[in-house]
C-alpha cells in the first residue's frame, strides 16, 4: 500500500512546479522516514479501536505508513483516519490514495478527509471560546510532516494561536502545538521538523507550553541535512520527535542518529536522562548524542549564570554594508572610523586594516556608530564544514587610540557590558568562547551555522571575577591557541 501511494506522489512532484508547492510549504515525507516515524508510537494490546489524525497530510505517506503498521497488530481491529489536506490539488490524490488503500485494508477502516485550514478551524475550540465547552476531537495518535512556511504576525493562523505566537511565526510549530491540543491524555504525536524550535527566544512561548504539556520521548537526528528531503533539493536543519501528552516526563529520552532518510538501521542509539536534554528556564532542548555531550553540558551547568547576569551581553554588529553602501569608504580618510568584519579576525586577534574593501565608515547616524573600547569580536556565521562554529577575537581599543569611535558590521557578534571590559576581562571571554567545550556546548544547542546572541547570552558563564583570573592567565602565557584557552578553563571545571 505504501509503495502505490510513494509512486502517486513521485508522479505528482514530477508535474506539480515545485515553486507552486512551495506556497504551501508543501515537501514530502519519504517511504524510509514514513515506516521509521510509524514505528515509534506505542501500540498498547488492551486498544482495539484507534482515532489517527494527520494534520496537513499531503497524498497521505504518513497516513499509510501507520496503516501498514496497525494492519500487523492483531488487538486492533478498527481505524479511524482524519485528514486535513487544504490544497485542493493534493487532495485529490489523497482522496485517490486513501480510496485505493481503503478497498484494499484488511481491517473495519473509515477515513475522513477535512478541506480546510487546520489551525483557523480550530480557533474557538483551541481558545476555549465555544458557549457549548466543546473541547475538539481528541486522537490516540498523530503523526505529522507540518508545513514549513514563515507568515506574518498577523496572520490568521498567528491570530488563532496568541499563546504560541512571538513575532512572526512559522506554520510547522502551529502545526505541533495544535496537534498536541488534539490529541488525548497519554496520547502520542510523531512529527518530522526543523530543530529551530529547540532554543532561542523566538519559540519560547512554544517550547514553555508544548514542554508542560508534553515529554518528549524519542528524538532523532539527520547527520545530513540536504538528505532529509533529498527528492526537493531542501537544506533544512530537521529532526523527527515522539512526544506523549501528559505532564509527567519520562526519566530518559532516546536520542537515534542516522546519516540520512535512506539508512535507518543503521542508526546510532542513545538513552539521555530528561533532565540533561530539556533544561533551563527557557527550556532549551540540548540534542545530545553521546555520553561526551552529556558531560559537556553537566560540566558548564555547574554554573548558573550567564553573561546578562554578569551585567555583559552579546550583541549583533550594528551596520548592515548593503543598505549604507554611500557612508563606505576603502580607505582612512577625514571623519572615517573603521567598520569590523568578521575578516578581520586572525588566529584569535583583530587586524586592522587588512586591506579589505569598505572597511571605512563615515556616518553621522548614532545608531551605525559605538565606543571605541574593548570588545570581545565573534563570527557571526561560519562554514558549515568548519571545524569551530565559535570563531572570536580580541578587540582592544588601545591599539587604535586615534579613533573615538568605530562600527561593526552585520554579520559580526560582538561582547559589550554595561560598564567597560578590562583588558583581562575580554581576555578570560576568549577563553570561554575559544575553548572546545564551549564550541561543543553551542553545537549542542544550536544546529544552524549562525552564532545566534539570543543562544549565547543564554550559556553558562562563570563569575566575572573568574573570568578575570583565566584572562590574567591567558595574558601571561601570550598563547591564544584552543590548546592554551582549554587548558586554562579546565582548572576552573
Amino acid at each position: 500500500m505504501l509503495d502505490y501511494v510513494v509512486d502517486q506522489t513521485a508522479e505528482y512532484i514530477n508535474r506539480m512546479p515545485k515553486e507552486e508547492r512551495k506556497k504551501y510549504g508543501q515537501f514530502f515525507t519519504s517511504k524510509e522516514s514514513a515506516i521509521f516515524m510509524a514505528s515509534l508510537f506505542r501500540i498498547p494490546e488492551n486498544m482495539p479501536e484507534v482515532y489517527i489524525l494527520d494534520p496537513g497530510a499531503g497524498s497521505g505517506i504518513l497516513s499509510v505508513a501507520l496503516l501498514e503498521r496497525l494492519n500487523e497488530i492483531q488487538s486492533v481491529t478498527d481505524i479511524h483516519l482524519v485528514c486535513y489536506e487544504n490544497d485542493v490539488t493534493v487532495a485529490e490524490l489523497l482522496q485517490h490514495n486513501l480510496a485505493w488503500v481503503s478497498s484494499r485494508y484488511q481491517k473495519h477502516f473509515t477515513y475522513e478527509i477535512v478541506n480546510d485550514n487546520y489551525i483557523v478551524s480550530q480557533r474557538e475550540a483551541y481558545n476555549a471560546t465555544l458557549s457549548d465547552g466543546v473541547a475538539g476531537r481528541k486522537f490516540d495518535f498523530i503523526i505529522g510532516n507540518p508545513p514549513y512556511k514563515k507568515i506574518s504576525k498577523d496572520a490568521p493562523e498567528a491570530v488563532a494561536m496568541p499563546d504560541v505566537c512571538y513575532g512572526a511565526p512559522n506554520l510547522y510549530f502551529l502545526f505541533a502545538s495544535m496537534s498536541l491540543f488534539n490529541l488525548k491524555h497519554d496520547g502520542e504525536m510523531v512529527y518530522i521538523i526543523p530543530r529551530s524550535w529547540t532554543s532561542g527566544a523566538y519559540f519560547r512561548k512554544f517550547r514553555q507550553k508544548f514542554l508542560k504539556e508534553a515529554s518528549l520521548e524519542h528524538i532523532h537526528l539527520f547527520i545530513s541535512r540536504d538528505k532529509v528531503f533529498e527528492k526537493e533539493n531542501v537544506l533544512q536543519e530537521t529532526i523527527i520527535i515522539k512526544a506523549k501528552k501528559n505532564s509527567l516526563p519520562s526519566h530518559e529520552i532516546v536520542i537515534t542518529t542516522s546519516k540520512s532518510n535512506h539508512d535507518f538501521n543503521d542508526k546510532t542509539l542513545f538513552k539521555a536522562p530528561y533532565t540533561t536534554v530539556v533544561h533551563g528556564k527557557e527550556d532549551y532542548v540540548y540534542l545530545v548524542t553521546n555520553s561526551k555531550d552529556v558531560d559537556t553540558l553537566n560540566a558548564l551547568h555547574k554554573w548558573n549564570q550567564t553573561l546578562p547576569d554578569i551585567g555583559l551581553k552579546m550583541k549583533t554588529g550594528l551596520t548592515v554594508d548593503f543598505r549604507n553602501r554611500d557612508a563606505l569608504r576603502n580607505e582612512a580618510e577625514e571623519h572615517a572610523v573603521p567598520l569590523f568584519y568578521s575578516q578581520h579576525i586572525k588566529n584569535g586577534e583583530v587586524i586592522f586594516p587588512a586591506g579589505k574593501e569598505h572597511e571605512y565608515i563615515v556616518t553621522e547616524q548614532r545608531g551605525l556608530l559605538q565606543e571605541n573600547k574593548n570588545y570581545l569580536f565573534v563570527k557571526r556565521f561560519t562554514a558549515k564544514e568548519e571545524r569551530r562554529r565559535l570563531q572570536c577575537g580580541i578587540y582592544l581599543s588601545k591599539k587604535y587610540p586615534q579613533y573615538a569611535q568605530i562600527s561593526t558590521q552585520n554579520k559580526l557578534n560582538f561582547i559589550d557590558g554595561v560598564k567597560a571590559l578590562s583588558e583581562c576581562l575580554v581576555c578570560g571571554l576568549y577563553v570561554l568562547f575559544n575553548s572546545t567545550l564551549y564550541d561543543c556546548y553551542y553545537r549542542i544547542l544550536n544546529g544552524s551555522t549562525q552564532v545566534n546572541s539570543t543562544e549565547i547570552n543564554s550559556m553558562p558563564v562563570p563569575t566575572i571575577d573568574i573570568i578575570e583570573s583565566m584572562g590574567k592567565k591567558l595574558m601571561t602565557v601570550q598563547d591564544l591557541s584552543e590548546a592554551s584557552c582549554n587548558h586554562i578553563l579546565r582548572s576552573y571545571i
